[in-house]
């Protein structure tokens, strides 16, 4: 097979899979929007999610700026080369990641060093299977924050006070356990792959994989196939809602697997996917040409996107915001104010509270808005241009957050999942608030950077350096405000209780 040809197809798989959502999810997305009530956070929120993807689409930007964590599912014919093909798809990937399709992601564990070009040990992670066929290539692209809200559990277990056994009502509680826990930190409406069984490896490879099912299929195992239905009912009853804001839609699909187990363990494996359910494929014959692409509605990519290069905010009150912010202006506002806010952010993640936390200096983010976001970077020279810039999940900085709010007089939050106690007090005692961005809407956050001032502490690498912004209109929601109150405590009870029912 030709290498350049081989690798030219995958780049085009991956521009496909990072910018462009597959035609099964965009319709469970376009159906669940319709429910949301007209007027309320949850509509707005998919609303902008939805303007999101199509600018992503006209622009080949990616439609998160977190393009994740790549798995390729690569069936092969018995006789080829498996060599070549990583060979070609690292490649594709290097290329990838030089255009901005994919975000520099690959972080050596032990030295905290990004590669830049999304390739290590174990980036990306290929999955090799001979069989009677042409080549068929799959990929999954799994950000950090729905990753991180994946989890395992041992039945029996105890949920909300009640034991569940190792049966299908104890897997049920489960997943529905896992929703609840996610909140809107994995990006609401979250995609659930399932594998009940395995040991503690295989069950998270094989939840992962029922990704590859299409959203539509019913499952061949009917006490299954009426399991996932009933969990897509009760988990929508939660009230979660499109990120965290409340709402019909938690979650747009749930598949079930299932494994053999050992006598002494019963695993029960929950893969969360967010909205920007990022999955395509292709098939090619043994000289490299395309056969099929798939997850592919006919037609898609042969006529031009619509072009968006902006966006428009629902109808609604909103509260216009520039920096520097007063601590009078913080002080009026309130859980509930839909904000635009224009003039100069911060962007700050993981590497950086710790090095403020610890006694890092950085005078620039004094009395300003730090924004929890790791944004696609495009450089040119000395300037650089945003690609995509949504926030992510903020709850990995509350261990850090109160005590930067208090050193560095920080008068807002930008992120997404809201935060804890500490950070609620501190807001409460120094006069600050959290603005929640819609999680995932990268190119509507990068269509409201005007200019990328500069950066500092690349140290750190790209994601996490601290990026000097300047942005006009930026939309958010507080949902923590100066006066103690919580978005997030109160969808969190009103979804406890709505659990409490379902397991009573």
């Amino acid at each position: 097979m030709n290498i350049q040809k081989l690798s030219e197809t995958v780049l085009e798989l991956i521009r496909r899979t990072s910018c462009t959502l597959p035609p099964d999810a965009l319709e469970m997305l376009e159906l669940y929007k319709k429910l949301e009530q007209g007027g309320s956070r949850g509509a707005m929120a998919m609303d902008l999610i939805m303007q999101n993807i199509q600018m992503a689409s006209s622009h080949s930007r990616p439609v998160c700026q977190d393009t994740g964590y790549l798995t390729f599912y690569i069936k092969t014919p018995p006789d080829m080369d498996h060599g070549n093909l990583r060979q070609g798809i690292e490649k594709a990937v290097a290329a990838a990641t030089e255009k901005g399709y994919l975000r520099k992601n690959s972080v050596d564990s032990l030295t905290g060093k990004n590669t830049g070009n999304n390739l290590g040990a174990g980036t990306p992670s290929l999955h090799f299977q001979i069989h009677d066929g042409n080549l068929e290539i799959k990929l999954i692209q799994k950000g950090g924050g729905c990753e991180n809200v994946s989890v395992q559990y041992k039945l029996p277990a105890a949920f909300r006070g009640k034991l569940f056994g190792r049966d299908l009502n104890g897997v049920r509680a489960c997943i529905l356990n896992a929703v609840n826990e996610a909140q809107g930190k994995g990006c609401a409406p979250g995609f659930l792959g399932v594998c009940i069984g395995g040991d503690r490896a295989t069950g998270y490879a094989t939840a992962k994989k029922q990704f590859l099912r299409k959203l539509d299929d019913t499952n061949p195992v009917p006490e299954l196939a009426e399991l996932e239905a009933r969990v897509m009912k009760e988990a929508n009853q939660l009230d979660i809602g499109p990120v965290g804001f409340g709402g019909k839609m938690s979650v747009g699909g749930c598949k079930i697997a299932v494994m053999n187990r050992l006598p002494a363990s019963y695993y029960v494996t929950i893969a969360y996917m967010c909205w920007a359910f990022r999955r395509r494929g292709v098939v090619l014959d043994q000289k490299g040409n395309v056969m099929e692409w798939l997850y592919h509605a006919p037609g898609e990519f042969e006529t031009a996107a619509e072009s968006r290069g902006h966006f428009s905010m629902p109808p609604g009150k909103i509260v216009a915001l520039k920096t520097p912010i007063s601590e009078e202006q913080i002080r009026s506002l309130k859980v509930g104010d839909v904000v635009l806010l224009t003039g100069r952010i911060f962007t700050g993640r993981d590497a950086v509270h710790h090095y403020l936390y610890t006694g890092g200096k950085l005078d620039p983010i004094r009395n300003s808005v730090i924004y929890h976001c790791g944004p696609v970077m495009q450089q040119d020279g000395k300037t650089y241009r945003a690609l995509a810039a949504g926030p992510t999940t903020s709850i990995r900085e509350e261990p850090y957050q109160h005590q930067i709010i208090q050193d560095f007089g920080i008068k807002a939050i930008i992120g997404k999942g809201g935060m804890g106690d500490q950070t609620l007090a501190a807001c409460r005692k120094y006069g600050a608030v959290y603005l929640h961005a819609i999680g995932g809407a990268a190119q509507i956050y990068a269509e409201c950077i005007k200019k990328v001032n500069g950066v500092y502490l690349e140290q750190f690498g790209g994601p996490e350096s601290v990026w000097d912004l300047d942005v006009e209109k930026f939309p958010a929601v507080v949902t923590m405000d100066s006066h103690g109150h919580s978005l997030h405590t109160e969808i969190r009870g009103k979804s406890d209780q709505v659990l409490d029912s379902l397991f009573s």
